[in-house]
């Protein structure tokens, strides 16, 4: 905290020079750095990232790997072996240790490495000036001494002092939790020091961004020694756990209990009964090793990370792995109109003076109004130009002069240019019809300019509702001539201006959309439209799209709405329309509230709280820097359909783990019993632990394929979300199965081929690990599908091709010279009519099980 106190002290101090002293402060100048010294510097200072961003080095992820609870209990089985000198018992579980921490090393180190490469993809910029030209440069190469160019949109790469700026306003509610725009100026507030360091007007700081106007700056502290180093470096330490980790981690808990609970009383059991307590500890360890699902890090890990890359090939780049959870199980998907559901071409249609007949002098003013801005134009700004030049349209001016301008804010949503022409300093605005309307005291009709009346006011209504009805976005204009003889001009005044005209633009649905959203529908994905358009314009793209629209709820509505109001309505409306960012913000907490998993798919500047608010912030490589940066999952084509391609493959992953780990906690389930009634009846070990332990290392490497497994498309039409109860459910109706055909085992080595004694307790472990073994990974295929196997559903082939092997490598095992290594011997001919008998029977039984269980529930994996 003392450290952080500094870093602030030193910022302030830097904050309260003039600009030569700064200059001289940094050793740099209006030209910016030359290439040598940016180099220098770079070296000196190094990359502009705090902590937060660093990637994780080999070690340390291969550690992190090691630090998993089941590997800790294998090494810890480990050196009870090699104290004991059970070195075949250390080999084993050595291997199983290995496969697992090096698998689950290696996919994650993959993954951090695609996540790098796709991250440079999407790399933030920044325009420096150096050597008297200004660039677009990696935001992580800026150096202390750097000249940086600020717009509208763009993220402040590092903290730095402003030196030039004109009608800047940032957003610092990264480091506030303010979320009010914050004016910025050159002001350096020498005299007063009790000004606190965030809230000095002209200091900037990385991590916040510019809403709206411009600004030059002088670079003073970057990477780790910004003030946003420091918070960054506290506030991800440690992530927000998903519910999936949560899940996990209570199982993990669960299955660790068993082990520590069971390896006494194993232990206990087997020594008194057998009276060999050596081997009652070591059958005791190697139990303890079969119950410990040490392939479930690995399976976990090689899941999140082939989705990611899958989805890379899909065009969706998975900023975070654990993003992939969160959109298996989105069942809410809220989304801005423009640009997602709508082509982002918007195209003038028309120019109308306030009676709705075209009007030339209304696209004249719109053009000088959008060709000469500054600051940040939008896609109607382009679409204006676009339409003047295409036309070959020419001012009615000789000469035109910018005098000043009031950039656009979110708050009053209109721009102001002010040029001179013919003598005369024009002000031309262009905005939104309600706000316009506000400031406007009259209207230019057929050149004569009259009082804005309360009928006029219905008849600009009407027209402007007509167009919404055939679904344009209407912009108004209006003009102010000689408000002042020089060029300061200020928010104040736009008022009493003259209304000359509309323009009409026209972005039409994409035809994808439709397609799209029903199938996000068909998925269980509701789609609602969050937008800051009118209620009418967004209606019909919605109704073109195929989203149903019973009524439309606005932002003034919310505001007086409680949070108890707004969370009945919210679940039922399809369309916000008029919103401003915080309330799209409020809505996506309340749907959260409602236990939804929510998405939310937008790129605009002020989407980015929105985005941050939803469990998956979903945005498009084009959009503004602070945009990304909110976003978990970032879209490398601005199409639902690519989205939907990731919930898709976002619930293949899930599924997949969902397999695993509910297939291996019943059959441990079902184990427990077997070998407690096995070690309580028995006058030998049921199984030597040598052979438990190579049967629980060939099942596991069977596993390792089923992240690639195929996915039925009923696994796939709903939500997935963890539940634990509906886990123990289906431990407890398919765990017990395979202990009944364990006993049936017992029984027929006992009965039928007189495995009764210690001196016959090889041919009763044989029998019994070639049936637990093929049980085991025959029964994957059953319960991996709710539809009948190898008939409805098929396995994929590397999931198909890793059971052939773990059966085949089982029967080299029993069937060759190696048996002696492992203390089995021959079977006899006849018990391998039993095996098929038994091993069919559990098959059917598991199946009708699964049939029953599905019939009740109405659940599977």
């Amino acid at each position: 905290m003392m450290r952080n106190d500094m870093k602030q002290q030193e910022l302030k101090k830097l904050g309260m020079l003039s600009e030569r002293e700064l200059f001289m402060e940094l050793r740099t100048s209006l030209n910016g750095l030359s290439a040598e010294d940016a180099k220098e510097r770079l070296e000196e200072y190094g990359l502009n990232q705090v902590d937060a961003a660093k990637p994780i080095s080999a070690i340390v992820m291969f550690l992190h790997a090691l630090k998993d609870p089941f590997v800790l209990v294998l090494l810890f089985l480990m050196v009870i072996s090699a104290a004991t000198r059970d070195y075949e018992a250390v080999i084993v579980m050595g291997v199983m240790v290995l496969a697992s921490t090096m698998i689950s090393f290696i996919q994650e180190y993959r993954s951090q490495k695609a996540s790098l490469a796709l991250k440079e993809m999407i790399e933030n910029t920044c325009a420096v000036t150096r050597n008297g030209e200004t660039a677009e440069i990696p935001m992580d190469e800026v150096v202390p001494g750097d000249i940086v160019n600020l717009a509208t949109g763009d993220m402040i790469p590092a903290d730095a002092v402003l030196i030039w700026t004109k009608d800047l306003f940032v957003n610092q509610s990264s480091l506030t939790g303010e979320s009010m725009p914050v004016e910025k100026s050159t002001n350096t507030h020498a005299d007063d020091k009790t000004i606190a360091t965030i809230d000095r007007s002209n200091l900037v700081f990385m991590g916040t961004d510019v809403l709206s106007g411009q600004g030059k700056a002088i670079i003073l502290k970057t990477g780790q020694a910004t003030f946003f180093g420091d918070i960054a470096k506290q506030a991800t330490k440690k992530r927000g756990k998903t519910t999936f980790d949560t899940g996990l981690t209570r199982i993990s808990k669960l299955l660790l209990r068993m082990v520590v609970v069971l390896f006494p009383v194993v232990f206990l059991i087997n020594g008194l009964t057998k009276g060999n307590w050596g081997d009652a500890f070591f059958f005791a360890v190697a139990v303890a090793v079969g119950l410990t699902p040490e392939m479930l890090p690995m399976i976990v890990t090689s899941n999140l990370a082939k989705g990611a890359m899958t989805l890379a090939k899909e065009k969706v780049i998975i900023k975070e792995l654990p993003a992939i959870q969160n959109l298996g199980s989105m069942d809410i998907l809220c989304t801005d109109k423009t640009g997602t559901i709508t082509e982002d071409r918007v195209v003038l249609v028309q120019h109308l003076d306030p009676l709705g007949k075209t009007n030339q002098k209304v696209l004249d003013m719109a053009f000088l109004n959008s060709a000469y801005q500054t600051g940040w134009r939008n896609l109607m700004d382009e679409a204006v130009i676009q339409f003047f030049e295409e036309n070959q349209q020419k001012l009615p001016f000789e000469k035109v002069i910018t005098i000043d301008e009031i950039p656009f804010d979110f708050s009053r949503r209109r721009v102001t240019v002010v040029v001179e022409a013919e003598n005369h300093q024009i002000m031309v605005t262009k905005g939104a019809v309600e706000e316009m309307a506000a400031i406007c005291t009259s209207v230019e009709i057929n050149g004569e300019v009259q009082p804005l009346t309360n009928h006029l006011k219905k008849q600009l209504s009407q027209i402007n509702q007509e167009l919404n009805k055939q679904g344009m976005r209407v912009l108004t204009v209006a003009i102010k001539k000689d408000a002042h003889r020089e060029a300061i001009y200020s928010i104040a005044d736009e008022s009493e201006m003259t209304m000359i005209g509309f323009m009409a633009f026209l972005d039409p649905a994409k035809s994808s959309a439709k397609t799209a959203i029903q199938s996000l529908h068909a998925h269980g994905v509701s789609v609602k439209v969050l937008t800051g358009d009118n209620e009418i314009v967004a209606e019909k793209v919605c109704q073109d799209v195929g989203i149903q629209v019973h009524h439309a709820l606005l932002g003034t509505d919310i505001d007086v709405m409680t949070e108890e109001e707004l969370a009945i309505v919210a679940e039922e409306t399809n369309l916000f329309a008029k919103l401003n960012p915080m309330q799209k913000s409020r809505i996506i907490a309340t749907l959260q509230s409602k236990n939804h998993t929510v998405g939310f798919m937008g790129d605009g500047i002020n989407d980015a709280p929105a985005l941050r608010m939803a469990d998956v912030g979903i945005s498009v490589d084009t959009a503004a820097d602070i945009t990304k940066d909110a976003s978990s999952v970032i879209l490398l084509e601005k199409s639902l359909d690519v989205l939907a391609n990731g919930v898709i493959e976002g619930r293949k992953v899930f599924s997949n783990m969902m397999k695993y780990i509910k297939i291996t906690i019943s059959s441990n389930f079902g184990n427990v019993f077997s070998i407690l009634i096995a070690s309580a009846f028995l006058p030998f070990l049921p199984m030597l632990s040598i052979q438990l332990l190579v049967q629980n290392l060939i099942y596991d490497m069977a596993q390792l394929t089923i992240p690639w497994d195929n996915v039925d498309e009923e696994e796939l039409a709903k939500p997935v979300k963890w539940n634990v109860s509906s886990l123990l459910k289906f431990t407890v109706s398919i765990g017990p199965v395979s202990s009944i055909f364990d006993c049936l085992t017992f029984l027929m080595m006992w009965f039928v081929f007189g495995a009764t004694t210690p001196s016959q307790q090889s041919l009763f472990q044989t029998g019994w690990f070639a049936v637990g073994l093929v049980t085991q990974v025959l029964v994957v295929h059953m319960v991996r599908t709710r539809k009948t196997p190898f008939i409805q559903s098929y396995a994929s082939k590397s999931v198909l091709l890793t059971s052939a092997l773990a059966i085949i490598i089982g029967g080299m095992i029993i069937l060759t010279p190696l048996r002696e290594f492992f203390d089995f011997t021959s079977l006899p001919t006849n018990y391998w009519v039993w095996f098929i008998g038994i091993v069919g029977l559990y098959l059917i039984l598991v199946e009708i099980a699964k049939c029953m269980y599905i019939r009740i529930t109405n659940e599977w994996l």
